[in-house]
């Protein structure tokens, strides 16, 4: 859980969390200022980190991220605890890690009409479907959303991308979705309700015009600004040691935009 003056909805959220699947609950407060950490241990959260200094958004996720691999997670359910997604989902989140059919899967508050009838601003949503289908066409990517916050992941991704290279805010989530899908790793998506309240943490407009204009950066090249030319990845087969963004002729760019190209595909073996 990255945590930021959640003490309103932390109970609720908590109080939700299947722990017939559930092993442990993580939370990291980014220098809250209500009395998130001392509910969190209150609650029974035995791991429970306190940044120093207030780091942002993405620089919470990196280590909830670091704290949930030492750990030892298999699978990381990231929550956000303002309830604003049901923990009731995590089941549905995880099987399909579990059982291996995608290492990544994303709550989704576009497939269905949860977006709008939970509330979300008509700006936020029509801004939304703006920007996810300009990352589909560039990333040839399907997804129904790419600016949720409720995310799985298996253990894998976690210990392979390049997280702390990442900016430290918002946007941090659009640049690991780019790692992932130009490291030719899959994504999945299950519906997800989602509920705007007074409680729930959400970021204003001001704001939102930021992280908007932020998103072609990490859709184009994940590790840096938008180019002005295009970009293409190379990278040693699962590991960790990613070579971002060789630049690519203008050309090879429009010929990427008439459709979207294969991702390479990687040896597996039925035992």
């Amino acid at each position: 859980m990255p945590a930021y003056n959640a003490e309103k909805t932390l109970k609720q959220t908590y109080d939700e969390i299947p722990f017939n699947i559930v092993d442990e609950v993580i939370l990291v407060d980014d220098r809250s200022k209500d009395n998130t950490p001392e509910l969190a241990r209150q609650l029974g959260i035995t791991r429970v980190v306190v940044h120093d200094v207030n780091t942002g958004y993405g620089g919470n996720q990196k280590t909830c991220y670091r704290e949930a691999i030492a750990a030892g997670a298999d699978i990381v359910v990231m929550l956000h605890p303002d309830y604003q997604y049901t923990p009731r989902l995590i089941e549905a989140m995880v099987f399909p890690i579990a059982h291996g059919l995608f290492p990544v899967m994303l709550g989704s508050r576009i497939l269905g009409k949860g977006a709008l009838q939970g509330g979300m601003p008509l700006y936020k949503y029509i801004a939304n479907r703006f920007l996810t289908a300009f990352q589909n066409l560039l990333m040839g990517q399907k997804l129904a959303e790419y600016h949720t916050g409720y995310r799985a992941f298996s253990r894998e991704i976690l210990q392979k991308l390049p997280l702390g290279e990442n900016n430290d805010d918002f946007v941090f989530d659009n640049e690991m979705l780019g790692q992932i899908t130009y490291a030719g790793y899959t994504i999945g998506e299950v519906t997800c309700p989602t509920k705007y309240f007074d409680d729930a943490s959400s970021i204003n407009f001001r704001r939102s015009m930021k992280y908007g204009f932020g998103v072609p950066s990490p859709t184009a090249s994940p590790a840096g600004g938008w180019p002005s030319r295009a970009f293409s990845i190379s990278k040693t087969a699962r590991s960790s040691d990613f070579r971002f963004f060789h630049p690519l002729p203008i050309s090879k760019w429009l010929n990427r935009l008439r459709g979207p190209q294969p991702l390479p595909r990687k040896k597996s073996a039925v035992l």
